[in-house]
């Protein structure tokens, strides 16, 4: 989770009963440790199978800039992808636990 909050800017929340997300913008990701999972989970849950991407205000510039200062090595991009909201651009890169992540931009 520090990886998404330092480099991604994210931010966690903690709920009473515990329970761990992070926050970007208006979205929310619940975090489950793989090892003991909360109900209801994925139905194999383990490190490395998750690919997500998030939408973003930056320019790609800025974004790939980011991941270099924080020593991230891009796996992917710029390249022009197909979004829920049309033509995008992306880069992608894995989190320590391998995750695919990779970061939009529309209309940039």
């Amino acid at each position: 989770m520090k990886f998404y909050v330092d480099v991604l800017g994210a931010e966690l929340v903690r709920f009473d009963d515990g329970k761990l997300a992070i926050q970007v913008g208006d979205q929310k990701i619940n975090l489950h440790p793989a090892t003991a999972p909360l109900e209801p989970h994925a139905t194999r849950p383990e490190p490395g199978s998750l690919d997500i991407c998030f939408v973003t205000d930056l320019t790609l510039d800025e974004v790939i800039t980011r991941l270099q200062s924080a020593e991230i090595e891009m796996e992917e991009g710029p390249v022009a992808q197909t979004g829920a909201r049309g033509q995008m651009n992306s880069v992608y890169f894995r989190d320590p636990d391998g995750n695919l992540i990779e970061i939009a931009t529309y209309g940039l």
